[in-house]
């Protein structure tokens, strides 16, 4: 089966556990690439780096240790060079416990600069990035001009992760079959998600508390110092990725340099919002898609293009009434099925992959939509998860977004997410379950990006992207001010990297170039 290619960005927001996972990271784009650790080796003196005085400048004397580190950097796989940072764990007592931050380097060709990157989630990893991608979706022109460095951010993968449970317990989580139409089906869904928190607490340090957004922008700070030596940061963030740059350009204003944000989210939307949004751009993506497909030959779809969606429909409700054969041993419930559905609406070019998968599952025969599924949780055919995604997924939204948990407002979000999504809308649904009982109330209020930086900022939008809807890159560049809109005429999420040499000639001039970027381009 062909699989889809690697992109960068994720969804911010996913619907409860065990209804939705989808939205689960799908990270540097799902996928199709052996995922395995940047180990550094950290030998003392090898590659020593210290931050220059004035990148360090405008410090909080309380963080000077932080600002003025030294750190080491040393060869890891793929012609990577990798190193620690320490930050504090808790940046209103930075005296106290801290944890090391994992970074990773793809040296350009002719680099005079330091360009940071971060592909998504939250849970993705920018190091999976630059190793897995930089080569490839990074053009030639803008590898040249920059060193590529990516990082886990706190929580993720390497980086103090987030760990709740281990590869056989997160199977089962994803073998469940629970109905939240139901009083009792809600309450069990509850219970195992108070399982699943309960081992998070368990096996997270202190971390689990401070895995949220505007920590992860404050050690963001720390990397400008310390890692790129630079008094203004240079960036490229992806989906979710665009939430760090807008909160980075609202916290550091002043420490903005060139920045790209691409698949943008609009931090003034909050949780029902953002699922709201989701719902609507996948149900518009598969309009998109089986339209392709019925004007094919060889689409297992009939009919006209509602006829077609009837039949995926029907589809979903065979499998929520009876979970799916597969060949491995393991059935396909509805969960996982919508997972595996979803992943290639992320890129057109993965469409045909959807169309495959479809066609077995017609025939009664689930094991083409558990691979996709597999991918988007990031687990490969040895039956191990290659990254802690879902996890770190869940610590940062139960940190970032208030959620509504009782029974009475879930029912009335539901009902509207199925009047907005007919086919998706139910399974986005009962998003308040994945953290009713986190250990920690969130610490970010949803608000406008407020940047009074003078670099301008450019924000990236794709008509057709349905995890990061275009009306949110409308949005961002609107509260963002001192920015500019391109627009992609496309299907997918997020545009750079994925053919459009008009996409990407305009970011690369801007990124090396210099080039301001005309508001309001389309491609």
């Amino acid at each position: 089966m062909t699989t889809p290619a690697p992109r960068p960005g994720t969804p911010l927001h996913a619907a409860g556990m065990h209804r939705l996972r989808a939205v689960v990271v799908v990270a540097v784009a799902a996928i199709a690439i052996a995922l395995t650790g940047c180990t550094p080796l950290l030998t003392p003196g090898q590659g020593n780096s210290t931050p220059d005085a004035s990148a360090t400048e405008g410090a909080p004397p309380e963080l000077t240790k932080f600002y003025q580190q030294q750190i080491q950097w040393s060869p890891c796989e793929n012609n990577l060079e990798c190193a620690k940072v320490t930050v504090p764990v808790d940046y209103a007592q930075p005296g106290g416990d801290t944890i090391q931050l994992a970074v990773a380097r793809l040296k350009g060709h002719n680099a005079k600069g330091n360009l940071l990157v971060n592909p998504g989630g939250p849970g993705a990893s920018g190091i999976d990035l630059v190793r897995d991608a930089g080569n490839s979706m990074f053009s030639d022109k803008l590898r040249g001009a920059y060193n590529l460095v990516g990082w886990d951010p706190r929580g993720v993968k390497r980086s103090a992760p987030v760990n709740c449970l281990d590869a056989s317990g997160q199977d089962a989580v994803r073998q469940l079959n629970l109905d939240n139409s139901t009083d009792a089906g809600l309450a069990q869904t509850f219970a195992e998600q108070k399982k699943v928190i309960d081992a998070c607490k368990a096996n997270t340090g202190p971390v689990l508390a401070h895995a949220d957004t505007v920590s992860a922008v404050r050690d963001m700070d720390i990397l400008r110092a310390v890692v790129m030596g630079q008094t203004k940061l240079d960036y490229a963030g992806f989906s979710y990725g665009t939430l760090l740059g807008a909160t980075y350009a609202s916290m550091f204003s002043d420490r903005v340099g060139k920045f790209v944000l691409d698949g943008a989210v609009d931090p003034a939307l909050g949780s029902r919002e953002l699922t709201l949004g989701q719902a609507k751009g996948f149900e518009d993506a598969l309009h998109a898609y089986v339209k392709s497909c019925i004007s094919k030959s060889g689409c297992p779809l009939a009919g006209s293009e509602d006829d077609a969606v009837g039949q995926i429909q029907a589809l979903f409700q065979s499998v929520q009434q009876q979970p799916m054969h597969t060949n491995d041993g393991r059935v396909l419930p509805i969960t996982d099925f919508v997972n595996g559905f979803i992943l290639p609406l992320y890129n057109d070019q993965s469409w045909p992959v959807l169309t495959q998968a479809i066609d077995k599952a017609l025939k009664g025969d689930g094991s083409a939509m558990l691979r996709l599924a597999d991918q988007a949780a990031d687990r490969g055919p040895d039956g191990k998860y290659s990254s802690n995604s879902a996890w770190a997924f869940m610590a940062y939204n139960c940190l970032d977004y208030p959620v509504s948990s009782d029974t009475a407002s879930m029912r009335t979000e539901a009902q509207q997410l199925a009047d907005a999504s007919p086919t998706f809308g139910e399974f986005f649904a009962y998003g308040g379950v994945n953290c009713r009982d986190w250990p920690y109330k969130p610490v970010r209020a949803p608000a406008p990006a407020h940047y009074t930086g003078s670099n301008q900022i450019m924000v990236l939008g794709t008509t057709g992207d349905p995890a990061t809807p275009y009306p949110w890159a409308v949005s961002l560049r609107s509260e963002l001010g001192n920015a500019s809109l391109l627009t992609w005429n496309g299907q997918g999420h997020t545009a750079y990297g994925r053919g459009s040499t008009c996409v990407d000639n305009a970011v690369d001039g801007f990124l090396v170039d210099g080039k301001a970027s005309p508001d309001g381009k389309r491609c």
